[in-house]
Order: structure tokens, then sequence, then C-alpha cells
């Protein structure tokens, strides 16, 4: 065995060595459990490497929910806060960095392996954006759907930096008649009969230039089980493109069929993506871009506040990628609402934070907050409704009392 000590003065030995660690013992279960707002809520709080209590949903593979909390802390997301979403319950738990490479092949002139060194080597960009799991939110669903039940804590907000894809799909050299390309990871199934996660995007989305080999998240290397070394980041669209522990990219010239876009992921196809409760839509496409939303992040549901004195009502807001035009308070249930100031504009894929003063009577109060994105899309009403529990963004109530 390697001192741990001596592993910890690099950072990839150090990630490498979090690899023995979490298959030694991978999670420690912590004495607290936390009451998610729907029936049979109860989670336990658990601790992973490389990540603070968390709320579990699953362990074999992991599925960490962020503890909502953590949200009216900033509009960044700390690494060690940041959810964790798997599919495939054989993971990677020994990675080196220094022989690590991604393969490049397909419908390209020159077929490649790219080091992590060399990729790092090559310009990067940066950008600020939100990671959010298709599933955020279903377990709010009425009727319930099978599926993760998991609260509002399954996003993060972060700044990641690494090399466009469209930069190495360049340096590849695509062909003509390229339709998609293709992106598969580390994690695998544990039966022959599942299917590889594997997820594709068109080739002109693929290559628009913000789409992104990312190696670094918040200034850091990826936490472990957020994808390191490499992962996949797509920003404005749902987590379930944004391939962990990325090592193979195939350009192909065909839609790719795989179980993962052809039959999982898929949202009705209409306006609003919703069907009535219990039906089945007639037809369906991949998920994609995030619908707008927002939340308040300040006071919890049930808290009681002091009546009279100023609240300090603050929250966080985003969309896929047109970005905040301007969010509004309601503290009548909806009745009447009032515009709120909104915070730093850390870029169109971010978390907007929001802020506003406010004086609650003596009483009961439901407050509610609606974002309006720069593309004039606003929250609705009235939840909707699909049969994977995919895209909630209604408008969130929060019911307090002033004493």
């Amino acid at each position: 065995m390697i001192d741990r000590r001596t592993l910890m003065k690099h950072s990839g030995a150090a990630l490498a060595a979090l690899g023995t660690e979490m298959a030694a013992a991978p999670v420690r279960a912590l004495a607290e459990a936390i009451e998610l707002p729907f029936a049979n809520g109860q989670r336990p709080l658990v601790r992973y490497p490389q990540k603070r209590p968390m709320i579990g949903l699953t362990s074999r593979p992991p599925q960490l929910e962020t503890p909502f909390s953590v949200f009216n802390d900033g509009a960044i997301t700390p690494n060690d806060a940041f959810f964790v979403r798997y599919h495939l319950a054989n993971i990677p738990l020994s990675i080196d960095p220094a022989t690590f490479s991604i393969e490049i092949k397909g419908k390209v002139d020159k077929p490649m392996q790219l080091s992590l060194a060399e990729i790092k080597k090559m310009p990067a960009i940066e950008i600020v954006a939100v990671n959010q799991c298709s599933g955020n939110s279903r377990g709010l669903f009425d009727p319930r759907i099978a599926g993760g039940q998991l609260a509002n804590g399954a996003m993060g907000n972060a700044r990641w930096r690494g090399v466009p894809l469209k930069a190495v799909l360049d340096k590849a050299g695509v062909q003509q008649g390229a339709r998609q390309v293709t992106f598969n990871g580390l994690d695998g199934p544990v039966m022959d009969k599942t299917p590889d996660f594997i997820k594709a995007l068109d080739i002109d989305h693929a290559r628009d230039g913000e789409v992104m080999l990312a190696y670094s998240m918040n200034g850091g290397d990826l936490p472990w089980l957020n994808g390191f070394p490499l992962r996949l980041v797509v920003p404005g669209y749902y987590g379930t493109y944004w391939v962990k522990h990325l090592n193979e990219i195939t350009v192909i010239d065909n839609v790719f069929d795989g179980f993962w876009m052809k039959s999982a992921y898929r949202i009705p196809d209409n306006e609003c993506h919703c069907v009535d409760p219990g039906t089945a839509p007639k037809a369906t496409i991949p998920i994609n871009r995030f619908d707008v939303r927002s939340f308040i992040t300040s006071v919890a549901d049930g808290a009681t506040v002091k009546a009279g004195a100023q609240l300090a009502l603050k929250g966080i807001a985003f969309d896929g990628g047109k970005g905040i035009k301007d969010v509004a308070v309601s503290t009548d249930g909806g009745k009447t609402w009032a515009q709120a100031a909104l915070g730093k504009d850390l870029g169109k894929y971010s978390f907007r934070e929001w802020h506003m003063p406010i004086k609650l009577a003596a009483g009961s109060h439901e407050l509610k907050v609606r974002a309006t994105s720069n593309g004039g899309e606003t929250q609705p009403m009235e939840p909707r409704w699909n049969p994977a529990g995919y895209m909630r963004n209604v408008v969130e109530a929060v019911r307090v009392r002033a004493a």
C-alpha cells in the first residue's frame, strides 16, 4: 500500500487512491436522516469520499441528492455538495490519469487516441452551467411515478473548464455525411443483457463550440463521482447527456438507436411535453433542453418567521440557455406579484440569484416565485405531468407562519 499522505501531494494520485478507498468502504451512513416533502420521503444522510453529507437514494450505483439548503449559500454549487447520478452499477474504481486516454473514431479522417495531458494542452474554455437530472423533483409528481423519488436537489451549478468538443472533432476531421456523435464512458453494466449507457448529439449541436470535454470543476479536478478525469458538458441540456468518465467518442452517419436514446429519456412530442395524468403520449422525442425554473432558498416550507420584521427573501432561477429576464414573487399565494432584484449574471446557462425584502403580518402565508426567461418562457401555475416524471417546472410554493 502507498502511504496516503504521499498520495495527497498530487491530485491525480490522490484521486487514484480514492478509487481504492471507495472499493474498500464506498459509503458511510450517518445517524441523521432527512424527510423529503412527499410520502415515504425519509432518506438517510450518507458520506462518500470527496463529499459532505448527502441525501442517499441508492448505493449501487451511487445516487446522491444535494441537501436543498446548499443552494442558499451562493450561485455556485461546491464540488463536495454536487449531486451524483449513475445508471450502471459497474462504475470505475481505478483510473490512472497518467495513462487515461479518450478514443475518437467512426466517420473521421484521422481516428485517434488523446491522452489527458494532450487534451489539457489544447486551448481551453470555461463556462458556468447548471447540470440538472431529468428526474429532478420526480417525487413531487401527482399521481406518483416509478423511478428515483427525488426532491429538488438533483441539480447543481458549476464553473466548468475544458476543451470544446468541436476542437477535438476538427482535429480528427469529421467526414461528410456525419449526422450524430455518440459518447460512452468507463461505467458499465453488471449484466450482459443490460444496455451500455451511450448518448448521442446531432452533429451541429456537437460542433457548436459550447459542448465541452471538461476536466476541471470550480477550479479543481472533477470529483471522482462527478466524472473524473473527463466528462461531457452539454450546457442547457439535462444531465443524461453529460456522460461521466468519458473515454469514447464516435461520429456516425445515422441516427443512433441505442436504448438510452430510442427508448429511455423520452418526452411527449408536444409544446408542453406533457399529457393528462395517467395517459400515454401519442409520440415522443428525446429529452433535451431545460425548462425555466425558480426556487426560494432562504426559507423552508413550514418555517416560522417573525411577524412585521423585514425578511430577506432570496433564491435562484435558471433556464436552458436564454438566461433569466425577471423573477416575480408573491406573498399571497399568487394573487399579486412583485418583481425581485436579480443578482450577478454568471452567464446564460447559470443559476441567477434573486432577492427581495418582504414583511409578513401575523398569520399563515404562501410564498411563490416565478421566473421568466429572455426567450419569454415562464413557469406554469399548475404542474404538468408525463409518464417518466421529467421536467417539472411548476411555480413552487413555500408555506410559512409569521408570529
